[in-house]
């Protein structure tokens, strides 16, 4: 069922955009900051890592945010943002990870990024880890295959919470936790190749990171009484590829590999199919009682991102669906964007209602965006993008948020990804660009960084300003 007139959005819902440190700062051996797993991942996700930094490798230097957040701060607030996601970079912080004591200059940054933030009435929502494992962490550790980053990420967000927890209201944990299987190396910091990795340390690796969470949630509440705390997940909606009961049941338990993560964090124990699935590959997971008690410190709100939807078959003749991170076959039904990732509005309604029924927990749209080749032009003396494409994207994924609004579902808000044009985190490109602002830097590093509203931008500004009435169906 769709409704012929607009929704009306609730007068607290928050609009705005979101963005990760790595992608988007740059300054990558300035202000004392350490070198991450990205750092030597100069072709995102899909390339080989390197043994060190490259001159090749663009999020060394990113957009320059770390220099020129104030300027870009300034363009979100013109388009009238009441929210910005952003992560902050674990080895600014701590540099190698294991220090005993933080890097002032580092957390003394983002401490000016929210005076910027307050002096323009923007709420920030900050993610603790977002694919940027501290690089000696991964290569000393083997990343969150060692219980050992448990404390280590315990010290971390607890100089957050006592530094920031009176300023920040909204905290994620993780950044796509669901990933960690599907990309061990950006997701988990996890050193040995994947190809060579056990699967056991894989689980355990993903154990580790679920109590480090809770434990981050059970932090806050001592440290940051009044914050809220969060999951953030991937979200996949998977559809049988055909009606035979047996296509059901292979989109069930892809459906479970997905959802565990979700249901950990909400529920506070592993749920039984995951404990089956554990059985069936002889996995003995080394889970004590502690952790057993960490885990129920369950979070408040799950956020999540959502770029596409997968179909699933139990027969063997399965194709691929390129780009697809989890996996996952093609849907014949739906178009693809240049990168090979399925365009499905509905999937947002459908995944916001399954996740509201699942778990009863607000839910907070923390990515959703469509990477493109933009063009820069120039109209009438301004240098601009007519994006219409991404205008189109974003319009019919926010009308179907309006669905799940008329359905009953508690949605906090919605943050655009790549609000700014930022580093893609699968391909490490600049030509995969999101935002509604374009950044003058190409694949090859070149280019002034100057910006350029995009029309997406005074689209996006009217949306918020009539809080989603001026959507078209």
């Amino acid at each position: 069922m769709t409704h012929s007139t607009p929704t009306l959005f609730p007068a607290t819902f928050l609009w705005g955009g979101a963005t990760a440190a790595n992608q988007i700062e740059g300054a990558y051996n300035q202000g004392g900051k350490g070198l991450s797993v990205q750092d030597v991942m100069p072709r995102g996700i899909v390339g080989p890592r390197t043994d060190g930094p490259t001159p090749d490798n663009l999020k060394h230097e990113a957009i320059d945010f770390y220099h020129r957040y104030a300027e870009d701060i300034a363009l979100f607030a013109e388009m009238g943002f009441g929210v910005y996601r952003f992560s902050i970079a674990w080895s600014r912080i701590f540099p190698r990870g294991d220090e005993a004591e933080p890097n002032e200059e580092g957390l003394a940054f983002y401490d000016r990024v929210l005076d910027e933030l307050e002096k323009h009435g923007i709420e920030p929502l900050v993610t603790i880890s977002h694919y940027e494992t501290p690089l000696h962490l991964a290569e000393t550790y083997d990343g969150w295959v060692s219980r050992d980053l448990i404390g280590f990420y315990e010290r971390y967000a607890s100089v957050l919470f006592a530094r920031y927890g009176a300023r920040v209201k909204y905290w994620l944990t993780f950044n796509e936790i669901n990933s960690l299987l599907h990309a061990p190396f950006m997701s988990g910091g996890i050193n040995t190749p994947k190809d060579q990795l056990a699967e056991k340390d894989l689980y355990q690796a993903m154990h580790h990171e679920l109590v480090a969470s809770a434990s981050a949630t059970r932090i806050a509440r001592e440290l940051a009484p009044s914050a809220q705390i969060g999951c953030m997940v991937l979200s996949m909606p998977i559809y049988p590829l055909t009606p035979s009961p047996e296509d059901a049941v292979a989109v069930m338990e892809a459906d479970h590999a997905n959802l565990v993560y979700g249901d950990v964090h909400t529920r506070g124990e592993y749920p039984g199919y995951f404990l089956r699935a554990l059985r069936e590959k002889s996995i003995n997971l080394d889970i004590t009682d502690e952790d057993r008690a960490t885990l129920t410190n369950t979070v408040d709100f799950v956020s999540f991102s959502y770029y596409m939807s997968i179909a699933e078959t139990s027969s063997t003749d399965r194709g691929t669906g390129e780009g697809n991170i989890m996996g996952g076959v093609p849907n014949p039904t739906l178009p693809a964007s240049e990168w090979g990732w399925q365009i499905d509005p509905i999937g947002l309604r459908i995944v916001l209602n399954q996740f509201w029924d699942r778990w009863q927990k607000p839910l907070f749209i923390v990515e959703n965006g469509l990477g493109a080749r933009d063009e820069l032009v120039e109209i009438d003396g301004v240098k601009t993008v007519v994006d219409d494409y991404r205008i189109a994207y974003l319009n019919d994924h926010l009308v179907q948020v309006g669905e799940a609004l008329e359905d009953g579902v508690q949605i906090l808000g919605y943050t655009s990804w790549g609000c700014i044009d930022i580093v893609s985190a699968s391909t490490a490109q600049l030509s995969k660009r999101y935002g509604f602002i374009y950044v003058d830097r190409n694949d090859d590093g070149t280019g002034s960084l100057a910006r350029y509203p995009k029309k997406s931008f005074h689209w996006y500004t009217e949306v918020i300003r009539t809080n989603g009435a001026s959507l078209s169906r």
